[in-house]
């Protein structure tokens, strides 16, 4: 799934395109408010699932480009360091699914990612971890072409694991996530599921333990 990021900080665009990228994401990554314009005119945008705009691109801002995200029907979050109230509403108005503010956590920019791209009707429909492949509309999960029998939870878990790939992710945040809020039990249960996990797709080296915090499910291919 291809994400389009137009970004005129070299630094920035680089360090957002690298955590897409190790996410599982493909990045486009444009520099200029009027060569966006030059791609999404001429069509050369078509397999763009979302767009990550800064609002302060030279020659041409952000603001000014959503008509032609429109007419490409390809959905935008704004990620901008104005964060004064007319711009965010400014933003939004004009037809923006989302308005982040920088300094932001790459986190929280995947998670709205992933509810922009659900709603929008465009989220993934699988997702692949090396030999492992993911079906999400038939709940299914095949190694080697093989399928594998997972309890419900432990596909849960596998797939917030998969939706966040390389990234670190707590003991508390799979609990909340997966269990619920109102959870009364141990950490310890998402460490049972790890190790279930672990034994039945052989990811004894995927799934790492992250010191004091959690799991990360790493796949850098």
């Amino acid at each position: 799934m291809k994400i389009l990021v137009i970004e005129d900080d070299t630094v920035i665009s680089e360090l957002i395109c690298m955590n897409l990228n190790a996410a599982g994401y493909e990045t486009l990554a444009v520099f200029d408010g009027l060569c966006a314009e030059t791609l999404l005119t001429e069509q050369k945008c078509t397999d763009v699932a979302l767009a990550l705009v800064d609002v302060m691109l030279p020659n041409k801002d952000g603001f000014a480009l959503m008509e032609n995200f429109r007419q490409a029907q390809i959905p935008v979050i704004y990620l901008t360091a104005k964060d004064d109230v007319i711009s965010k509403v400014h933003g939004l108005k004009s037809g923006a699914e989302d308005y982040i503010v920088k300094p932001f956590e790459v986190l929280e920019l995947l998670v709205r990612m992933e509810k922009v791209l659900k709603r929008t009707g465009r989220g993934r429909k699988r997702l692949h971890v090396r030999d492992v492949v993911i079906d999400l509309e038939e709940h299914s999960v095949t190694k080697a072409g093989v399928r594998v029998a997972l309890k419900p939870m432990e596909y849960a878990l596998l797939v917030a694991l998969a939706e966040r790939k390389n990234v670190a992710m707590s003991r508390e945040e799979l609990l909340n996530k997966l269990w619920g809020v109102d959870y009364v039990g141990e950490t310890r249960t998402v460490d049972v599921h790890i190790g279930k996990l672990r034994k039945k797709l052989d990811f004894y080296d995927v799934i790492c333990t992250v010191s004091k915090t959690g799991y990360r499910l790493e796949d850098w291919s």
